[in-house]
């Protein structure tokens, strides 16, 4: 399984972070075809009680990296990524990881 890990900063205006990414990325994200799992998190703590470096993670799975791949360069999966700069005000880091267990 592969992983695509996107790490929100912490943007300008959190409300309207929260209203645009419900209302209008997360609707174009659903679209991305062969996604087996999604899981979207707002960031809450640090174990050090520090202030979050993120203000939202959100974790697509794939089976395979050619199907990541495939599905990322598809024309939904290229409509998601083309929205982040809309509202991530904070930026926006995306990792890719083999999920081992």
């Amino acid at each position: 399984m592969m992983k695509v890990s996107v790490l929100y900063g912490r943007p300008d205006d959190p409300e309207a972070f929260e209203e645009y990414y419900a209302n209008n990325h997360l609707p174009l994200a659903a679209k991305i075809p062969n996604v087996q799992r999604f899981e979207s998190g707002k960031v809450i703590a640090t174990p050090d009680g520090s202030e979050p470096p993120y203000h939202r993670i959100a974790e697509l799975w794939f089976e395979s990296e050619e199907q990541m791949q495939s599905s990322l360069g598809s024309e939904e999966g290229e409509a998601a990524v083309a929205d982040i700069p809309n509202f991530a005000t904070g930026g926006a880091t995306t990792v890719i990881s083999e999920v081992e267990a």
